[in-house]
């Protein structure tokens, strides 16, 4: 098993025929993912790469019968692209765009859920990733091996390194999702942990969070009181000074709030073994998996 994304999953990219959209809709491909169609408003009929370009969410998915979008189109309408996505019946949405309003990301967010038909991964976010089934994102699969470790992460880069170093303990995943890390996320720490709990593939869960907000704190109580499988977290941003936005616009702390050292205390406090550094939690996770 894996969530959200498989073998069979078909995806149309919005803006494939933007430079980012089909560079990495061509990586995907290469790995195996189904993309069979692309969305550019006024150049339905061309295609990219073999893949046919329509003008709306809508016609594409009653040609090809899409079940998940990647969206790839400039901030001012990544909102837009996302309603027509839901619009259109899509059951995952993954957002790589960053920089989008936060008015605008809670605007399709509470659409997303007042329908109850679409999961928003995203907005600045890296995907989600099954090794050896799909890559729907931009993540690099070379540093990911198929396993047991599902991972939920704020942070593209530190994701990547984890996994890499898991990779080289001859460890491997089962699901890898980059929620993003913006103020507001169309899922958080909690969805993603929920799956991961009743998913029989995914045995250990590394969580990566970041200094700002409360997300960590809340998953933390999740976790205590409902996930039975073994969880290993890492927070970026131990040395960030108070005040500071370090990366992600939601990654700012005031006073003790919001800082890592405070969701680390959260974390271990709910029996979660936290490293502090992605070497670290690597290391504590290829512990418990050889255990």
């Amino acid at each position: 098993m894996s969530i959200w994304v498989n073998s069979e999953t078909k995806v149309v990219v919005q803006g494939l025929t933007g430079k980012e959209g089909r560079f990495h809709a061509q990586k995907c491909r290469e790995y195996g993912t189904k993309i069979v169609a692309g969305v550019t408003p006024g150049k339905a009929g061309q295609d990219v790469d073999g893949v046919p370009v329509f003008n709306t969410v809508e016609d594409a998915v009653k040609a090809t019968n899409a079940n998940a979008s990647l969206i790839f189109v400039p901030p001012p309408f990544a909102a837009d692209a996302i309603l027509e996505a839901i619009d259109a019946g899509i059951e995952l949405a993954v957002c790589i765009t960053e920089g989008v309003p936060v008015h605008d990301t809670a605007s399709f967010f509470q659409d997303a859920a007042n329908r109850g038909t679409t999961r928003i991964i995203g907005p600045n976010c890296p995907g989600v990733l099954s090794p050896g089934k799909a890559n729907v994102g931009i993540i690099p699969a070379q540093f990911f091996d198929r396993g047991s470790i599902g991972v939920v992460s704020k942070s593209g880069t530190l994701t990547y390194q984890i996994g890499n170093e898991l990779k080289q303990a001859g460890l491997g995943n089962s699901t890898i999702v980059g929620i993003g890390g913006d103020p507001i996320v169309g899922s958080d720490f909690i969805d993603v942990l929920e799956l991961f709990e009743n998913d029989l593939e995914t045995e250990l869960i590394v969580m990566v969070g970041e200094i700002g907000g409360d997300a960590e704190e809340r998953a933390a109580d999740h976790i205590a009181e409902s996930v039975t499988k073994p969880v290993v977290g890492y927070i970026a941003g131990f040395t960030a000074p108070p005040g500071k936005q370090m990366g992600h616009a939601g990654a700012i702390i005031s006073g003790s709030s919001g800082t890592a050292e405070a969701k680390k205390d959260a974390l271990e406090a709910r029996g979660v073994r936290v490293g502090t550094s992605p070497s670290e939690a690597a290391a504590i996770a290829a512990e418990i998996a050889g255990s």
